[in-house]
């Protein structure tokens, strides 16, 4: 019986299609397009430097142009040449990639949570990521220095720059009001050169760029307002955004004219709030200030850094330094104060051959003179003024180590509290004591005719009542002694009447009665007397008649 196995024959020709290298085969093809595809699919790294890491992650964080992902974070180092980190960023090769030129902008956006606002919400969920804002043009350019808040675009508006002493309750992110309705915010704030002032660039929306102009006033946002010029109490409280936010408003006068176009260099005064805006200042839109020295023996602890400079009322300058010393020869403190002034107020206008500057150095050697004065009596506070007021004649102005010295008037013009503290010292030294017994004295004394009144009375009552009694005889043949009785009786009484009299004012009620009274007493008296000699005389003149 025989095996019906088939024979194998062994076969020595390649198959591609049944070999088994066919899976690695076709598995190094895809990874190579893969890896094509995905370098192709590479930019442009580019690096960016920042202050510092605000949320950024290596690997996860991504780059939006235009809210679209074009890029992604791949590492993050310190710098080594400044401070600051460098970001690393791998760039998409898409349309993004032509926009990272010297125009495009970079900036950090995380969620930020305070008082002007919630923003960057959308980075709860997708985490912080860096935005770009550019535009077309230019050459490529790998290295870029991120900002530190958002970029605004020009395009949209204005900037305009505001100055103040103060920086206080001003912050990024600030909206700008005009008429209560949001036209713009705060952009940036920074120190001057110099370290004097705080300065503040604001954007202006489009539409709104046309109300501000050279005659515009901007102020913080009040609070709460008071006012009573119209007869009545009218309190205005800012809403309660207002109270979280803050603010800055500006106001533009309706009759200025609009149409011309604010300078780039132009530097408006931020005023601490409306009633300080409203003051009407004087001298040119270019300030001219200078910087002068007073030295004074007064007393100044009232006077402190920023306090006003006045001239005829109006705003001229402001303290800028205050420095005290003691003399021991003079045993005293001495005061140095400089003054930063705006001389352009002394330009005379129909002048234009004479500068502001040489006007007030002519006005000093005619007269002018700083003097320290009481802004309020109640707190104290105090400014310079500068006045023609005084009795020191002319003056001028002298070189000083550092700085010009202006002349000081010699008359004491502390204000109203230190008078009020002079005459009550002055009451303080009276010997009140002494006073107080001197006008008892004379109350006891004025006294006196008061209880000598009943008296006096009563005799002019005995007066009258004898001569009634003299007048009311039938029988004459003793009227002479009697008469001669009643006069010496009205004579004593005239006497004790006038010593009465005499205790009294000249405007005492008790006194004019009595004159009156005597003035009937006397004239009754004369007649008394004419009867009297007309009876000695002729002793039947009442029967016949004195002819």
């Amino acid at each position: 019986m025989s095996n019906n196995i088939p024979e194998i024959k062994e076969s020595t020709k390649f198959n591609l299609f049944t070999s088994i290298w066919l899976v690695p085969f076709v598995a190094l093809i895809i990874a190579v397009s893969l890896a094509y595809q995905y370098f192709s699919d590479l930019g442009p790294e580019i690096e960016i430097v920042f202050p510092q890491n605000e949320g950024l992650v290596a690997g996860q964080s991504v780059v939006k142009f235009k809210n679209v992902p074009v890029g992604k974070v791949t590492a993050i180092h310190i710098n080594d040449v400044s401070e600051g980190v460098v970001v690393t960023v791998r760039m998409n090769s898409d349309a993004a990639t032509p926009y990272m030129t010297e125009y495009a902008k970079f900036w950090i956006v995380k969620p930020e949570v305070g008082l002007t606002g919630v923003s960057g919400l959308d980075t709860l969920l997708s985490g912080t990521y860096i935005n770009i804002y550019s535009e077309p043009g230019g050459s490529f350019k790998k290295r870029h220095i991120g900002l530190i808040q958002p970029y605004q675009d020009s395009s949209k508006g204005a900037f305009f720059h505001l100055s103040s002493q103060k920086g206080r309750n001003i912050s990024v992110g600030m909206p700008v009001y005009y008429k209560d309705i949001e036209v713009g915010k705060v952009e940036y704030k920074y120190l001057s050169l110099d370290d004097k002032s705080v300065e503040v660039v604001v954007f202006i929306e489009n539409r709104y760029v046309q109300y501000v102009h050279k005659h515009s006033k901007f102020w913080m946002q009040n609070t709460m307002n008071i006012d009573f010029t119209k007869g009545k109490l009218d309190i205005d409280i800012a809403p309660l955004s207002y109270l979280l936010r803050g603010g800055i408003v500006f106001s533009s006068p309706a009759k200025k004219s609009i149409r011309h176009k604010v300078p780039n260099d132009y530097i408006y005064t931020l005023y601490t709030n409306k009633t300080e805006a409203e003051i009407k200042n004087i001298g040119l839109s270019v300030k001219e200030n200078k910087t002068f020295a007073i030295y004074t023996q007064e007393a100044i602890s009232g006077l402190s850094d920023d306090a006003l400079v006045r001239f005829h009322g109006f705003n001229i300058g402001q303290v800028i330094d205050i420095k005290l010393s003691y003399n021991r020869k003079m045993h005293q403190m001495v005061g140095r104060v400089l003054l930063e002034l705006d001389t352009s107020v002394f330009t005379d206008r129909l002048d234009k051959n004479t500068t502001g500057e040489a006007n007030f150095y002519q006005a000093v050697k005619e007269g002018l003179r700083a003097k320290i004065a009481s802004l309020d009596p109640l707190t104290g506070a105090q400014y310079i003024d500068m006045t023609f007021n005084h009795h020191d004649g002319p003056g001028k102005i002298t070189k000083g180590k550092r700085y010009k010295q202006i002349p000081m008037t010699t008359q004491s013009s502390t204000g109203m509290m230190t008078s009020l503290t002079e005459i009550l010292d002055t009451i303080n030294h009276l010997p009140l004591d002494d006073l107080m017994v001197s006008l008892t004295k004379v109350v006891k004394a004025s006294e006196e005719p008061m209880e000598n009144l009943n008296s006096v009375l009563i005799d002019l009552k005995s007066t009258m009542k004898n001569v009634n009694k003299f007048t009311s005889k039938k029988s004459f043949e003793v009227m002479p002694d009697e008469l001669d009785k009643a006069l010496r009786e009205m004579t004593r009484t005239l006497k004790n009447t006038s010593k009465v009299v005499n205790g009294y004012g000249n405007k005492s009620l008790a006194k004019h009665q009595l004159i009156q009274t005597l003035e009937v007493l006397t004239k009754t008296s004369q007649e008394m007397q004419m009867f009297l000699r007309m009876l000695n005389r002729k002793p039947n003149s009442l029967i016949f008649g004195d002819k």
